[in-house]
């Protein structure tokens, strides 16, 4: 008997969507991620891109646990000497929600070709709307 390999191009793909509200924004980030790889299916192919499409609402009112608020810091480099910026989770959080989840899940992605591709299928809101309602996404708890 041999394994098993999905293929890029017989690969379908649902759509999904998770309530982030008063969960805690990594608890969140491992459902995303998982479900954005696949890893749920009967065919997972680890070095294949076989996940599904994932829709994030109230991303908002994720939650952080512990000082992560006061504490953690979300860093980025311009490559040029004291190029470097430093963000509170807390800015973060009220500013550009989106984004903090959209980091979450990218660092529990692989760092490659199959991780970039995963990350381009996720669609992350602040509020309780989105916009794919014509893809008739299920709700995952």
């Amino acid at each position: 008997m041999s394994t098993f390999m999905e293929k890029k191009g017989s690969v379908e793909r649902k759509w999904y969507v998770v309530d982030a509200a008063d969960m805690p924004l990594g608890k969140t980030a491992v459902i995303v991620a998982n479900l954005l790889r696949g890893k749920d299916k009967v065919t997972y192919t680890p070095h294949a891109d076989c996940g599904d499409n994932v829709i994030v609402i109230n991303a908002a009112k994720a939650v952080l646990t512990g000082k992560k608020l006061d504490q953690k810091l979300y860093r980025t480099h311009s490559g040029w000497v004291g190029g470097l910026k430093e963000t509170k989770y807390r800015t973060l959080m009220q500013e550009k929600p989106e984004l903090a989840m959209r980091v979450a899940v990218k660092g529990m992605l692989p760092h490659n070709i199959v991780g970039k591709d995963s990350l381009k299928r996720l669609h992350v809101y602040a509020g309780d709307t989105h916009e794919h309602q014509a893809q008739k996404p299920e709700l995952v708890k």
